[in-house]
């Protein structure tokens, strides 16, 4: 009976951190859907920043009011490249490559190139070493990508916003998770201070170029409401932070791989995209790439 008792107190908490990484996958999935689904409305890429950005900087009101907006005695350096990387910029930069790229190959290029890009930063500045497993995943990855670029090419499906802004956006975001492992923030701290800054930036932006979110029709505004402030910018900050304080982050990053997979399906469910046998391939060797460069398989 106790080692039942025992299984049961160790399983639980595994599945609630595999739960909280499902979630994440499912989310992310719905933002780049729904990012992308935003090019047919009359929603611009400001409008959808100030959504994803503003409704959890109203949430977290009491977080960044506590740390002040330039928190002291910590470095400010991490806290811009913070920014830049996950923030207003990065959305602006992800949101134009998107409106262009099909999710089957957006799935690829923007959460599938994420992991590669930041095993390349970590291994040139930081002196990383990624042994022989994390190589061949970040072979794999860079496969995806081929496969893809070549597939394009021959068919001229894709351009070079593809293949240019959303490599460039994946990179950004790897500036931000090496920059947040060194702003002595917590994970709520940066979300917070990411989304105010964020919202400051976006608001500026709308007094020069405007906006369309008081003309927009409910029907456009509501899905991004749900899909951009909720559930990107509140639950899968939640869910993932679970799944990384119980999985450890190695094994909750392994979840990411489903995310190109599950880009690609849904482009073909919802969105009604052509996943062609090039697009297949790519979704599926990316997919296990990510899973490699996550180091989740390595001997150390």
């Amino acid at each position: 009976m106790a080692m039942l008792n025992a299984e049961r107190e160790t399983t639980a908490p595994a599945l609630i951190g595999a739960g909280g990484a499902l979630i994440t996958v499912m989310v992310w999935t719905a933002w780049l859907l729904a990012t992308r689904y935003s090019a047919t409305t009359s929603l611009g890429a400001i409008d959808l920043s100030l959504l994803r950005y503003g409704i959890p900087a109203l949430v977290l009101t009491p977080v960044w009011l506590r740390t002040g907006l330039l928190p002291k005695g910590k470095p400010k350096l991490p806290l811009l490249l913070m920014v830049i990387g996950s923030g207003a910029p990065f959305f602006q930069i992800a949101a134009y490559g998107l409106h262009a790229t099909p999710a089957s190959a957006a799935g690829v290029l923007l959460p599938g190139a994420m992991p590669l890009a930041t095993a390349l930063i970590g291994m040139a500045v930081l002196g990383e070493r990624p042994d022989a497993t994390r190589k061949l995943g970040m072979f794999a990855i860079f496969l995806g990508g081929l496969i893809l670029l070549l597939a394009g090419a021959a068919t001229g499906t894709l351009g070079w916003r593809s293949y240019v802004v959303l490599p460039i956006a994946a990179t950004c975001w790897a500036i931000y998770s090496h920059a947040f492992r060194h702003s002595g923030l917590s994970a709520t701290e940066g979300g917070a201070l990411i989304c105010v800054w964020s919202t400051i930036i976006n608001l500026v932006l709308a007094a020069l170029f405007g906006t369309h979110l008081f003309t927009a029709s409910i029907a456009e505004i509501t899905p991004q409401i749900i899909s951009q402030g909720i559930l990107s910018g509140l639950v899968a900050t939640l869910a993932y932070g679970t799944a990384i304080r119980i999985l450890g982050s190695t094994r909750a990053a392994a979840f990411t791989a489903l995310t190109p997979v599950s880009a690609a399906i849904g482009g073909a469910l919802i969105l009604g995209e052509d996943l062609g046998i090039a697009g297949i391939a790519a979704t599926i060797v990316t997919g296990l790439g990510v899973m490699l460069s996550t180091g989740i398989l390595s001997r150390r």
